[in-house]
């Protein structure tokens, strides 16, 4: 068994990953900071949303992993398999054992396209079902959206926890808007099945949001979780999730379908995760200082964190600068100080050239960044998210210096 030792030792080169990862060279070798890591490319997955709108290309959307790799750490091509923090170590999928002084948790999360029954079926097979949440689906999501000419439209929110919790509805304002454009919007019924009970968690942009779908004639189904596609007969059946024996097919003519996403099953089954309760699973870490509540030199943020906020980039951003400044603290023998609030961004894109800007922290306290009414759409904010922000991604946040 290959056996490898590193001080700081990284799992997932996603947002979280690099960001922490170039961080830490300003405190530690280089050579002594490891990141594992099996993919060989980086998606900026919120520009997604708008290559299933055709209002981009998925070809902008990622990069070469070698090209984004901090100079000088360890770059270990595999899969983690197993945590053992009790013995401050790792195993890869190939069976080496790769142990740290410190590490830093952040794979993301896992998409489970077979958690809804005939799902994955009806993306490879049906030109009427799609999903923004994977590169080679996103592309396919316009073609449906250019297809239909009449009929029904229906787009899912699942029951679990997801990453970027405004998407699955962005795909509907977009898609709403280009049937305006086109004409063929009379023909088309639009309808949100959200397995939350409102259309957003935090008041004051659910208050705006519930005025832009009552204006468009949006029809939204909450607490209705699809558990089933039947692509042969064009059916989605929806559970009622107060009254989880009722069961509601409905029959689409399109459909965007945001898919379960779950913690990666080694996290869930390692002694980091929470044990119980409803963050079953994800990564047990205080919520200020994002370090794991029973091991002192594991810190996690990201998708995987078990953090009562948006799993967004922008929450990521933020949450960089504390890890960083928390585990340089741990490091030095000092308790840990540095307090994430929450702060997540979720650009809702409610149109071409529309955008409310949803920014909040812990407690659904509104957390703008500019002098504007943040729950109004607008047109420079459409802006920011397609040009802007993308910039501040590769140029800055993935070097650290966001």
């Amino acid at each position: 068994m290959k056996t490898q030792k590193f001080k700081v030792l990284v799992i997932g080169a996603g947002a979280a990953g690099l960001d922490v990862a170039a961080r830490m060279t300003k405190h530690v070798l280089a050579a002594e900071i490891a990141i594992i890591e099996p993919a060989e490319y980086h998606y900026y997955q919120p520009l997604w949303t708008l290559v299933g709108g055709g209002d981009a290309t998925k070809e902008q959307s990622h990069r070469s992993m070698s090209s984004l790799m901090p100079a000088g750490v360890k770059w270990i091509k595999e899969r983690a398999s197993e945590l053992m923090p009790d013995e401050n170590a790792v195993m890869t999928e190939s069976g080496s054992r790769l142990e740290y002084d410190y590490l830093v948790l952040v794979p993301g999360l896992k998409i489970d396209f077979e958690a809804i029954k005939g799902l994955k079926e009806a993306l490879e097979n049906d030109p009427r079902v799609s999903t923004n949440y994977d590169f080679n689906l996103c592309e396919k999501t316009f073609e449906g959206v250019k297809n239909i000419k009449k009929g029904v439209a229906i787009f899912t929110h699942p029951s679990t926890p997801i990453k970027c919790g405004g998407a699955p509805q962005k795909i509907m304002y977009l898609a709403e808007h280009y049937w305006q454009k086109n004409g063929s919007r009379n023909d088309i019924e639009v309808c949100g099945y959200f397995a939350p009970g409102t259309i957003f968690g935090v008041p004051a942009y659910a208050d705006a949001l519930d005025k832009i779908v009552e204006k468009r004639d949006i029809h939204m189904h909450y607490r209705m979780d699809l558990i089933e596609v039947r692509h042969e007969t064009g059916e989605a059946i929806f559970q009622n999730l107060d009254n989880p024996d009722h069961q509601e097919i409905v029959k689409y003519d399109f459909m965007h379908v945001t898919p379960k996403m779950f913690p990666p099953d080694f996290v869930a089954n390692s002694p980091l995760a929470h044990q119980e309760g409803p963050s079953k699973g994800w990564c047990n870490v205080d919520i200020n200082t994002l370090q794991s509540v029973n091991y002192p030199n594991v810190f996690a943020l990201g998708d995987v964190a078990a953090l009562p906020t948006s799993k967004t980039g922008a929450a990521i951003r933020k949450q960089a600068v504390v890890a960083e400044k928390n585990l340089v603290s741990q490091m030095g023998g000092t308790k840990p100080s540095e307090q994430y609030d929450g702060y997540t961004s979720c650009p809702l894109v409610t149109g071409y050239g529309r955008l409310i800007m949803a920014e909040f922290g812990y407690d659904n306290k509104l957390m703008p960044s500019f002098p504007l009414d943040p729950t109004k759409e607008r047109w420079s904010m459409y802006m920011i998210k397609k040009h802007g922000l993308p910039i501040l991604y590769w140029n800055f946040m993935l070097k650290g210096k966001a």
